[in-house]
C-alpha cells in the first residue's frame, strides 16, 4: 500500500514555528510613557500617567492613557485613540478603525487619513484636514475645523453643559465652528449652545438646527 504524505503534521509544525512571529505585544504601564516603534505592530498600549508615542509606520491595536498626550506619526494604523487629560495629534496617512477621544485636550488629524469612528472631545479644540471620518464630531466647548477636502458621514454635534460634567469644568465661551473649502458634512449639525458657524461656499452640509451659518470665500473665515 502507497503511503500517504505526512501533510496535516508537518503544516501544523510550520504555524507553531510561525505563531512567535505574528504574535503582537502588549504594553501597560501605569507610571511611565510608552514609545511604538517605527514600523513595528503592538497590540494594545495603555497607561495611566504618561503619554504615548506612535512612530512612523507602526500600528497598535487600543492606545489609552488617562494623564498623558498621544502623538501619531504618519502613516500610522489603530484601532483606536483615547486619552482623559491631554490632546491628540495624528500625522498623515492615518489608518484608524474606532473613535478618537479625549475630555480635556484637542484632537487634530492631519491630511489623507480615515478614521472609522468619531471624534470627541469635551474641552478642547477638534481640526481635520482631508480626513474622510465615517462618524460624526462631538464637542461641548471645543471648537471644531472641518479643513479642506474633509468628508465627515455623522453630523456634527455641539452639547450644551449640563451639572452632570461636574468635576470637569467646561469652557462657557462660544464655539467656532468652521466648515471650510470643498468639505462635505452629511447628516445633522446640531448645536444644543450658541456658536459661530461659518461653511465656506464651495462646502456642503446637511441640515443645520440651532445656528445660523455664515457663507465665507477664500482660504480662512473672518476673524471675529
Amino acid at each position: 500500500m502507497k503511503r500517504q504524505p505526512f501533510v496535516l503534521p508537518l503544516a501544523f509544525a510550520l504555524l507553531l514555528c510561525a505563531a512567535p512571529v505574528l504574535a503582537q505585544q502588549d504594553i501597560s504601564k501605569v507610571n511611565g510613557s510608552i514609545v511604538a516603534q517605527a514600523g513595528r505592530a503592538y497590540g494594545d498600549v495603555d497607561t495611566v500617567n504618561g503619554s504615548i508615542t506612535i512612530e512612523a509606520g507602526a500600528s497598535v491595536e487600543d492606545a489609552e492613557t488617562v494623564n498623558g498626550s498621544i502623538r501619531a506619526h504618519n502613516d500610522i494604523a489603530a484601532d483606536s485613540l483615547s486619552t482623559v487629560n491631554g490632546s491628540i495629534r495624528v500625522g498623515e496617512r492615518a489608518r484608524i478603525g474606532g473613535s478618537v477621544e479625549t475630555v480635556n485636550g484637542s484632537v487634530f488629524v492631519d491630511r489623507g487619513g480615515t478614521v472609522g469612528g468619531d471624534i470627541e472631545t469635551v474641552n478642547g479644540a477638534i481640526g481635520i484636514v482631508d480626513v474622510d471620518l465615517a462618524g460624526g464630531i462631538a464637542t461641548v466647548s471645543g471648537d471644531i475645523t472641518v479643513g479642506v477636502g474633509s468628508h465627515v458621514s455623522g453630523g456634527i454635534t455641539v452639547t450644551k453643559p449640563t451639572s452632570n460634567w461636574f468635576p470637569v469644568q467646561v469652557n462657557k465661551r462660544k464655539p467656532r465652528i468652521i466648515i471650510g473649502p470643498e468639505a462635505v458634512v452629511e447628516g445633522e449639525l446640531k448645536f444644543e449652545r450658541e456658536v459661530t458657524l461659518y461653511v465656506h461656499e464651495t462646502a456642503r452640509t446637511g441640515r443645520v438646527n440651532g445656528a445660523t451659518p455664515t457663507t465665507f470665500s477664500g482660504t480662512r473665515a473672518p476673524n471675529e
